[in-house]
């Protein structure tokens, strides 16, 4: 009997230690987010807000979760599986949102690119993308951004890069790159050397995972001429200024490839009207994960992070999947990530605002919280404090 009484104390004990796991603990790839960190993800956010408004760019909102079908198409087999998914009542698969765009588009489209003038807005909130763990990566990340709509002119491609190395300085960081290259650069070859959209995706995935050896090696089983096999791999290769783009356009042959860097020799020439040349390298190299991307594409970079800090890129064929045709451009910074850089690059943030603390006693409550009333109307923090 005192040892079945044992068992169960044992057995209550192993089950609340279980219990306060989940209780007090957060899952993989999730976390708290308060104190300073808070407040400096709150004052940062603000000021990147506030530059994006000065170029007339307008908030939008859209749902925390989507039908599948929004994001299905855009992203390939392997980051599908990615995706939160749940059901609802009705049976409709749905999915915690990974990326805004598709969702930006797919509300664009209802009706707010009638009249063909272009489009600016900024948006802000949490992305999902369920990675594994083995990748240390948060599976809930912070992004703002903003997306162009309705041009598609080099103006508008330079508007977005420029806005993005402003809103990066504003909240003081200085070491930076921007590093832009363009998919049709890659995809103009791939088309020339007759390469399916399938083998095509798989290329790209070993790229973008910098497995050069398994990209070869998937060339090889489709019989991809050695010509075109070369090249492709060569693509990273072409990394610096306008002599990386004298070089990659003497590669090619075929139009779209050619097209694809004499866009870049002019969206050059428009930044630096804007003078922050000094922030931009070229890239020929960089390919997204996600289908949609069309032209211009870029990703920012900074040291204290191994990861971009920022991705965005033009997208012209996406909006007319929702049933309007736009040109469209823009990006979207990973606040987490940035802030973990001005953290490791000892960048003040200075966003803790000063509290004033009135203290008071039973007798003395009255005054000072009129006391504090006045200082609260006139914009100060104030904490009652009793003594």
């Amino acid at each position: 009997m005192v040892a079945l009484r044992s068992i169960k104390v044992l057995l209550n004990i192993i089950s609340g230690v279980y219990m306060s796991k989940f209780l007090l603990h957060t899952p993989d790839g999730v976390r708290d987010v308060y104190g300073r960190e808070c407040n400096d993800r709150k004052f940062i956010a603000d000021k990147i807000h506030n530059k994006f408004k000065s170029f007339g760019y307008e908030d939008i909102e859209t749902p925390t979760y989507e039908f599948f079908d929004v994001f299905a198409e855009e992203i390939n087999t392997t980051d599908a599986k990615q995706l939160f998914k749940f059901f609802d009542k009705e049976g409709n698969t749905l999915v915690l949102r990974p990326d805004f765009t598709p969702s930006i588009a797919r509300c664009a489209s209802k009706g707010m690119l009638e009249n063909g003038n272009p489009v600016r807005v900024c948006y802000e909130g949490n992305a999902f993308l369920n990675t594994s763990n083995l990748q240390g990566k948060l599976k809930e990340n912070y992004n703002i951004g903003v997306e162009l709509m309705n041009d598609a002119s080099v103006y508008a491609d330079a508007e977005i890069i420029a806005l993005l190395i402003d809103s990066l300085k504003c909240i003081g960081l200085t070491d930076f790159q921007v590093s832009v290259g363009d998919a049709d650069y890659y995809k103009g070859i791939c088309e020339e050397a007759g390469i399916s959209d399938e083998t095509e995706e798989k290329i790209r995935e070993a790229i973008i995972g910098k497995n050069y050896f398994l990209a070869e090696n998937i060339m090889i089983e489709n019989n991809i001429p050695e010509k075109y096999k070369s090249l492709i791999v060569k693509v990273s290769e072409f990394i610096g200024s306008d002599d990386a783009l004298n070089k990659a356009m003497t590669m090619v042959s075929n139009e779209r490839s050619l097209a694809a860097v004499n866009r870049l020799k002019e969206l050059y020439k428009v930044l630096t009207y804007y003078g922050v040349e000094k922030y931009v390298s070229f890239d020929l190299g960089i390919l997204s994960k996600f289908n949609y991307y069309t032209g211009v594409i870029f990703s920012a970079y900074t040291y204290g992070v191994g990861d971009a800090i920022a991705k965005g890129g033009r997208y012209d064929n996406l909006l007319g999947k929702y049933g309007k045709n736009a040109p469209s451009i823009g990006f979207s910074i990973v606040l987490d990530d940035l802030i973990s850089a001005l953290y490791r690059q000892n960048i003040s943030i200075n966003s803790e605002d000063e509290i004033t603390t009135i203290t008071y006693t039973e007798d003395t409550f009255k005054d000072a919280l009129v006391k504090a009333k006045s200082l609260r109307d006139a914009g100060k923090n104030v904490v009652l404090k009793s003594i």
